[in-house]
């Protein structure tokens, strides 16, 4: 896909979820957690077009399985109700009975068919949901479109998240404004291979689900399926796009000559989405982008990228501000792509360390003051190619281990 200039694409910094036009949320403390909100839904005044991806977990949890389910019906989807604190995953039938009461209690609620509900969950593997708590917080629930009620949505999907996760852009296509919004959680078992966590795409756009689909997929690819933070897949990873179409314009696809700007927007919400998921990884202390050029392949280049910012040596000398550019070495030479290992150069922020694979003399006090910083750029150019790609991730801290020994508790 060919992307359009950035300048076309206007971010919204107060914007979100329910900043295009027809949709509206809300979140409720239902009971599932102590004292915050977990239960939270989106809401769509008119059936939107819908795309989504999902976990490649052999181990796909209820409320996936019923929500492609729900897609697979007709492409439109009008709710997506969420909790966190239960995955409601490896719950075996009475977790699949679950996700689908769910769906009808959201259903009965808003006037919906059950065929236009999606459903998620996010928090502990192995535990039964709460349905008593489930089915009186979704009565409860009063979705509206003030900021507030943006937060109380956001705030009721998280679970060891630092800091809720939003973003929001604007464009003009055929001579109109047309808005698309983000909401994700995520902060530990991030390691997609297809989408990661959960993460919510509104849009106002006027576009059918089989094009949303196809676009859906090549941005994922580019976007969250390239950030991680332990290596850890999880068993509800989705990330979904709702499209209303109450911008007025003409249906999107391909042929459109505005469909540019559109996968522009849609990328930079990904991307953005991605980077703050990676920046609040569990202990994390800095964000980590690794960039790499000169592979024969695109996919070469997001691979070792991936590799790169996955390795836990390189986390944790990012974390420590140790310019270890041996371990960034290390982590390109077990990555799958070939490659030549006497034309590397690698760089940590704006200092070259390798240059056609031969050591740089470095400031070690510069370096340490550049790795003092919160985001922490690696470029690495392998010269055999014009192919490119990004990845992110982020440090490895001590907190990492005391946050994931108590998880349950």
């Amino acid at each position: 896909m060919q992307l359009v200039s950035q300048t076309e694409v206007t971010e919204l910094p107060t914007g979100s979820i329910i900043t295009p036009k027809g949709f509206t949320a809300a979140g409720v403390h239902a009971g599932l957690r102590y004292s915050k909100k977990d239960l939270g839904i989106i809401l769509s005044d008119t059936p939107a077009q819908c795309a989504a991806v999902y976990t490649t977990s052999h181990f796909q949890a209820a409320p996936l399985k019923v929500t492609q389910e729900s897609i697979a019906a007709e492409g439109i989807i009008q709710a997506v109700i969420v909790n966190s604190a239960c995955a409601n995953a490896c719950t075996g039938d009475q977790g699949l009975k679950d996700a689908y009461q769910m769906r009808k209690s959201a259903a009965d609620k808003f006037n919906l068919k059950e065929q236009h509900v999606a459903v998620a969950s996010t928090g502990v593997i192995g535990e039964y949901m709460q349905m008593d708590k489930i089915e009186e917080g979704i009565k409860m629930l009063n979705p509206g479109n003030e900021a507030l009620h943006s937060e109380d949505f956001q705030t009721a999907i998280l679970t060891t998240d630092l800091v809720m996760k939003k973003c929001c852009y604007s464009a003009v296509i055929d001579g109109k404004t047309v808005t698309m919004g983000g909401s994700a959680k995520g902060s530990g078992m991030i390691h997609p291979n297809m989408a990661t966590m959960l993460a919510f795409i509104t849009t106002d756009a006027n576009i059918d689900c089989s094009d949303l689909q196809s676009t859906l997929k090549q941005v994922t690819d580019r976007t969250f399926n390239q950030i991680t933070v332990d290596g850890d897949t999880s068993t509800n990873d989705m990330v979904m796009v709702m499209a209303n179409g109450t911008s007025g314009i003409n249906k999107l696809s391909p042929d459109h000559p505005d469909w540019d700007v559109f996968i522009q927007m849609l990328s930079q919400t990904s991307e953005s989405l991605a980077k703050q998921i990676a920046k609040d990884g569990e202990g994390a202390t800095k964000l980590i982008e690794v960039e790499v050029s000169g592979t024969k392949t695109d996919d070469d280049a997001r691979m070792i990228a991936k590799q790169i910012v996955g390795s836990n040596l390189v986390k944790t000398a990012i974390y420590g501000a140790d310019a270890n550019w041996g371990r960034i070495i290390g982590a390109i030479g077990q990555s799958q792509p070939a490659l030549n290992p006497s034309s590397v150069d690698i760089a940590i922020g704006p200092i070259v360390m390798l240059k056609n694979s031969v050591p740089l003399a470095f400031s070690e006090k510069d370096a340490k003051e550049y790795l003092s910083n919160a985001a922490i750029q690696i470029t690495v150019d392998l010269h055999q190619g014009a192919g490119k790609g990004k990845a992110w991730g982020c440090d490895l801290s001590y907190d990492y281990v005391k946050i994931n020994a108590s998880y349950r508790t």
